[in-house]
């Protein structure tokens, strides 16, 4: 049996997908991991005009051919998309559909989970509506001995009629089970990459270099306790509400997850945990990793996902000393109805004491902190924008901010209350990456790089409006401030030699002249063991673990 898993998104930095990949690759020896990659459309021009596409635009039916082309003769295909990406997905499955009808076609990933009513419904014989691991073990096991598989829990089939099968969830992944898993794909023989003009061809080191510079996309834990209206967890809650438990494997498999990749990626020099809510795992789980990643890692690392309610002083502290030098935490708003709004529990006074934490770090062992904003929401008033405002005026400096556009996700607690207050989705279905010059969204640019006095501030704040008002739009200014913002964020990772945003092969040449090493060594400020307290505990370091 042939089986090819494809992966339809951003770059090629997906890690559920990439653990869902070496799970099957065990099961199937020979198994494809397959990247349709978009990464390329991030062009300066895009980034500093802010107005970086959608996939949509960026693939035209040769180029799906092309794809389908390459997929033509797998017996069992598994492809991974989020919702943005839905629409090619699509595409692809019904072309591949029509060259190979006898292929056995499931999808999978975010999409198939948020929106199952959608996904079932293009030409697919399965969707995957869980946790992928074990729940396509079983499909493959009943595939392969000629079974009915239409019960399997976790899966979405359709009948024989036009009625959909639609089945139990399995339990959640246990921590002692995920320490079972094979580590990522991460530079696995068996991986392709579509190319335009050459279809599917081998992973090579200038690919990941291209996506993902001298850094590892990594995932600790699973879960987060926050029940957010915006975001997709609020759908794997509402499927096990469990899903608000915290669960990971032991600090040692992520130790030596990565000491794997480094074995075949020397020049990893970064690492960057892409978890939802990193700071909510307990203290002294965070001192035996803290522990273990100084004393047999040793690179620098980052921790997105931070929630302000769990910025604790003492894990920064521990962490800082292991290694970490940025955080990305989510604010989204500054105004307390449209934090009541997207059921975000965040208050202004726990971000502005989580902001005054996470800066006190900066410049001296962090890069700025990284703060999430969501802006231009259609319910917001004047004032909801001018607390945003405010309290990024007031929060402790120095940080930088990822500017978004509202995006709603479909079947989301956001999507039902947007359409209870009349407002039409598909107006505001723009990519998320899309930031119009408004007033407002230059005045987000403008904080990073400076606070006006309060006087000058005040006047500028009477040019605000909401997004929903009419109001001019200045696409200069915002290139220019743009410029000054990226250039700002590049020199601040530039001045620790993290090249994990400043993707390239300038990078790898750094590396290979001793450079990048040479700088983290000698002239990058390490952080002093923190002094020991009630909450601190000799750490149990676990045995080492043989990879699988």
């Amino acid at each position: 049996m042939r089986i090819q898993l494809v992966c339809l998104e951003d770059g090629i930095t997906s890690c559920g997908f990439r653990k869902v990949a070496a799970y099957v690759e065990r099961l199937h020896p020979g198994t494809e991991s397959c990247y349709v990659s978009t990464r390329s459309y991030r062009t300066v021009r895009a980034a500093v005009s802010g107005t970086m596409g959608t996939l949509s635009t960026l693939l035209d039916a040769e180029q799906v051919e092309e794809i389908a082309q390459g997929l033509r003769h797998a017996d069992l295909l598994g492809f991974s998309s989020m919702t943005g990406y839905a629409g090619l997905t699509r595409g692809v499955i019904k072309r591949v559909r029509e060259l190979n009808p006898s292929a056995y076609i499931v999808w999978g990933g975010i999409h198939p989970i948020i929106q199952p009513e959608d996904a079932i419904t293009a030409d697919v014989d399965a969707i995957c509506t869980g946790e992928g691991e074990f729940a396509f073990e079983q499909l493959l096991a009943g595939l392969q001995d000629g079974r009915d598989v239409t019960g399997t829990p976790n899966f979405w089939f359709k009948g024989r009629t036009s009625e959909v099968i639609k089945n139990r969830f399995l339990p959640l992944q246990t921590p002692e089970e995920m320490e079972q898993l094979p580590f990522p794909q991460y530079g696995a023989d068996c991986e392709r990459i579509y190319q335009k003009g050459r279809g599917f061809v081998p992973l090579t080191t200038d690919d990941y270099l291209h996506n993902d510079g001298l850094g590892y996309p990594a995932l600790w834990s699973i879960g987060c306790p926050l029940h957010c209206s915006y975001c997709g967890n609020t759908k794997f809650i509402a499927n096990d509400p469990k899903y608000r438990q915290i669960r990971h494997p032991s600090a040692r498999y992520m130790v030596e997850q990565i000491q794997d990749a480094k074995r075949r990626f020397p020049h990893l020099s970064q690492v960057s945990f892409h978890d939802d809510s990193f700071m909510a795992i307990r203290y002294q789980e965070i001192a035996e990793f803290s522990e273990l990643w100084r004393a047999e890692v040793g690179l620098p690392f980052a921790v997105y996902g931070v929630i302000p309610n769990y910025v604790d002083r003492e894990k920064f502290e521990m962490l800082t000393w292991a290694g970490m030098n940025r955080i990305r935490m989510g604010i989204q708003s500054g105004s307390r109805a449209i934090l009541d709004f997207y059921k975000r529990p965040t208050p202004p006074e726990k971000i502005l004491a989580a902001g005054t934490v996470a800066s006190s770090f900066a410049p001296r062992y962090h890069i700025p902190p990284v703060y999430d904003i969501i802006m231009d929401n259609p319910i917001e008033a004047r004032e909801d924008v001018v607390a945003t405002l405010e309290l990024l005026y007031e929060l402790a400096r120095p940080y930088t901010l990822l500017i978004y556009s509202l995006k709603v996700i479909p079947n989301t607690g956001l999507a039902e209350a947007m359409k209870a207050r009349g407002i039409d989705l598909d107006q505001i279905d723009d990519s998320y990456l899309v930031v119009p010059p408004r007033v407002a969204n230059l005045l987000l640019y403008l904080l990073v790089l400076w606070r006006p006095p309060r006087w000058l501030w005040e006047r500028l704040l009477e040019r605000v409006r909401a997004s929903s008002e009419p109001q001019p739009l200045y696409p200069r200014l915002g290139m220019l401030l743009r410029t000054l913002y990226l250039t700002k964020r590049v020199l601040g990772h530039v001045r620790v030699a993290d090249f994990s945003i400043t993707p390239g092969r300038t990078s790898y040449i750094l590396w290979r002249l001793g450079l990048v090493s040479l700088w983290q060594r000698w002239f990058v400020r390490h952080a002093p063991r923190p002094q020991r307290t009630a909450r601190t505990a000799p750490a149990t370091v676990l045995p080492i673990r043989v990879a699988g």
